[in-house]
Order: structure tokens, then sequence, then C-alpha cells
């Protein structure tokens, strides 16, 4: 395994990514690979939606790997050190330790580990053969050298396989007098080594946050992990630092643009799929550029990269907004998804004067889908409520092509009775001319709450 491998640099979207989330992980992980040499790899903290999953499968990109948490699992910590057959001669082994100073893996032929032969276990070997011989001081070094590993290794070591996380394993090693431990495969075949000073003090991952900077927003364990920069478009809200680090937020659409503004000015040129993803990520946060936080620069880059894309060949369409509409086609369908996935899929938090609430966003090629499953919906909204110890829930639900948007509203309804929304027969408000959680949305909310 080589240095990048041991030491990458994971640059991570909101929970419940959308397009500009993804675009943005994936083009900064190109930038900073291109231009800094960096290991920087781009992972998604959830399920990708069906516009996202459409836009990389036409673009031919794999998705981001999925990180749950940023707690450090044991592959962080292992040690591959080569394994030796439980019938060597106990000179090779610690000729490794001496090497090393880390207990020696004995494994089977089947490369599953039968244990490990540390300077306590040799010492155990010792005592026993003290105990059992009457004439202890003919016994010659060279046939103890020669005594097979199997008869010198400690069985019972403790094995954590790589994908556990270490935090879990830290009381277990708390109150093992061992010190070394075998870390194996998810298939219980063997992979290397590792020490209690690793497991208590693991190294952190390296953590970028892009389109987000939030903890209620961001990958679990955040506070396991070495922040090291942020990159957003949305309001400050992020945790403390131990050391000062790059903290950029603009005023601008989407995160796409600010990523794509730091790909120019580095005079590279990226593959023609990233270009069409960042385009994308630009065109779906700014809804074709007609969002209210659209500014200048997003139409700027939005020329910049149409114009890209269309010498590339790689799409084809000959404007973004051709590209836009086809892009939105692809919009869920209230009447395929589930209650929850309809008020989980772009979920976020906020927190404001001690009150945690909730807005979730769904895009629908027609509001008249939201009819038929108000009821159930808001059901999905009053268990978010419940299970998330949220003050208020509210979903919106959005026709870009109309620019019209319905919210449906759970949880202490009182709190925001006087929203300027017109309120319907089937309890849900209209929000006429409303396509924007961050600039039109949350402001209000937030007023209300202070």
């Amino acid at each position: 395994m080589d240095q990048l491998e041991l030491n990458p640099i994971y640059i991570a979207g909101h929970l419940n990514p959308d397009i500009d989330s993804i675009a943005s992980a994936m083009g900064y992980a190109w930038l900073l690979h291109e231009r800094d040499g960096k290991n920087a790899i781009a992972v998604r903290t959830g399920s990708l939606t069906a516009q996202t999953s459409w836009l990389l499968q036409t673009l031919g990109l794999e998705p981001p790997m999925l990180l749950n948490d940023a707690s450090p699992r044991f592959n962080r910590i292992a040690r591959p050190l080569p394994p030796i057959l439980p019938d060597r001669p106990l000179h090779e082994a610690l000729s490794i330790i001496s090497s090393y100073s880390i207990g020696v893996p004995i494994v089977g032929s089947d490369n599953v580990p039968l244990g490990l032969v540390t300077g306590g276990s040799v010492f155990k070997l010792l005592s026993n053969q003290i105990r059992t011989l009457v004439d202890f001081e003919k016994v010659s070094v060279a046939t103890l050298l020669s005594i097979k590993c199997r008869e010198s290794m400690d069985p019972e070591v403790p094995r954590f396989p790589l994908s556990m996380r270490v935090s879990d394993a830290r009381r277990k090693v708390l109150n093992e007098e061992r010190n070394d431990f075998i870390v194996t495969r998810d298939d219980g075949t063997y992979f290397g080594v590792c020490r209690s000073p690793d497991v208590l003090t693991p190294p952190k991952m390296q953590l970028i946050l892009v389109d987000h900077n939030e903890v209620s927003q961001s990958i679990r364990a955040l506070e396991e992990a070495e922040l090291i920069e942020v990159i957003d478009h949305h309001r400050v809200g992020t945790q403390s630092t131990i050391t000062p680090i790059p903290f950029y937020i603009d005023c601008v659409g989407s995160t796409s643009t600010l990523i794509s503004e730091r790909i120019i000015a580095s005079g590279l040129m990226p593959p023609p799929a990233i270009v069409a993803l960042l385009l994308a990520g630009v065109i779906s946060d700014t809804l074709l550029l007609a969002s209210p936080t659209t500014t200048k620069r997003d139409h700027i880059i939005v020329e910049r990269l149409m114009e890209l894309v269309r010498k590339s060949g790689i799409l084809p369409y000959k404007d973004h907004k051709e590209f836009g509409d086809a892009l939105f086609s692809v919009s869920s369908s209230l009447s395929v998804l589930s209650p929850d996935k309809i008020v989980t899929t772009d979920l976020k938090l906020y927190n404001m004067n001690e009150k945690q609430f909730g807005l979730a966003q769904i895009e629908v090629g027609n509001l008249n889908e939201l009819g038929p499953r108000v009821k159930e919906i808001s059901e999905a909204l009053e268990e978010l409520c419940e299970s998330k110890g949220l003050e208020f829930a509210v979903l919106m639900v959005t026709d870009v092509v109309r620019a019209n948007s319905r919210l449906v509203v759970a949880g202490n309804q009182a709190l925001l009775k006087d929203l300027p929304y017109t309120p319907l027969a089937d309890h849900t408000m209209d929000a006429t001319g409303i396509v924007s959680r961050k600039k039109q949305l949350l402001p209000v909310i937030l007023g209300f709450l202070e």
C-alpha cells in the first residue's frame, strides 16, 4: 500500500446529497489531485437522488463511495506485516519481531489468522519449558529457536475487522494485557496487525466539507475527524476547529460555481464529464439560473462550462436550458416514493434559539401530484419530528418549471401560523413564487423564531 493510499483527503457534501453536493465534491477532488498531487477522494454521505443517478450514468461517471461517518476504522491503523506459516521455526518470527517491534502474525494455508508470536508468548513458552524439562540447562539455544511457531504463538489474541470503528474496540483494548492485535478482512482472512497505542490514539481522517458547514447537516462523527477546509454558499453554522483552516463561504447560487472558478483560475482543463457535472451542479441549484440565489458569477460560469460541453460533444443539448429541462424531467414523482423517502431525501436540520427544526424539499413535475398524498406525507413529517426531537418540520414541494411551491407543515404549527403563505383546504400552504429553501423559505422561518 503506497503513501497516497494511507493518507487520503476525503471531500464530503451534506447529508441527503443533491447534484451540487456531489458535483462540487467530485470537481474539487479532481482539482486537488491534478493541481496539488493530493490523494483527494470524493465521497457521498447518503443515497443518490434520481437526478444525480441519471446524470452520473449519462456522463459515464462512477458514483462517489458511500462514507457513513468520519470515525477512524481499523484500515487506518493496520500494519500489513507479512505473515508466516505455523510450522516455520521460531527464529524466523523472532527476526521479524526484532525488525518491526510488533507481534508476528501466524496464518494457516487459507490465510486465516491463527495467532501472534509476541515477546509475551515466547516468554510463556520458555516458562513452560523450564517447568517441564528436568535438565533445562542441557537444552541448546538452537533447539529452542527451532520450535514451531504454532507452539510459541498466542492463539487467543483478539481480532478486529478492517471496517470496524476503532472507537468501538477501545474499551476492549484497555482491558487487555496484550499490546498487539490482529486485523482481518471482512471475510475473516488476515490483513495486518495493530498496537494498543494505535487504537487509543488513531490518526484522524482528513476531511473537507463542501456545500455545507453546519454539523447537523454533515457526516456523522465529524468531531472525530480533522476538518481541514470548508467551501460553501450557505449561512455560517459550523463547529469549532483546533487550528485555523481555510473557510470559504461566498454568496453565489451553487458550490459548483465556486469550484469551477478555482478550476478556471488553475489553468487546468478537466475531463468533459467533470465539466458537464459541474454545469449540472450550477443549473440544478440555481433552478436554471431562475432562483433568487443566482448571481452574475453563476451566469458567467454556466456560459463558460456550456461552451466547453458543446465543444466536447459529451452531451446532445444545444444550450444549458435544454440540458436543464432534461435534468429536471428526471425529478422524483411523488406517486412512486414512500412517505418516509419523500420527507427525508433532501432534508436539512437547523438550530435557532435552542429550537431544532427540519426543512425538506422535493421537486416534482406538477404540484397536482401532492393532493392525493397530503395525509400520509403529513403523518410522515409528524413521525420525523418525534424521532429526531424536532420542534417542527416543513416539506417544500416545488414545481421548478412553474416556479411555485406548496408547504406541508408538522409539529408545533403555532410557531408558523403567521407565515406569509396562503393556507389551503388540505392544510398545506400555497407558496407562489417560492422555489429556494435557502434564500426564500429559511430566512422567513428564522425571522419568526427570532
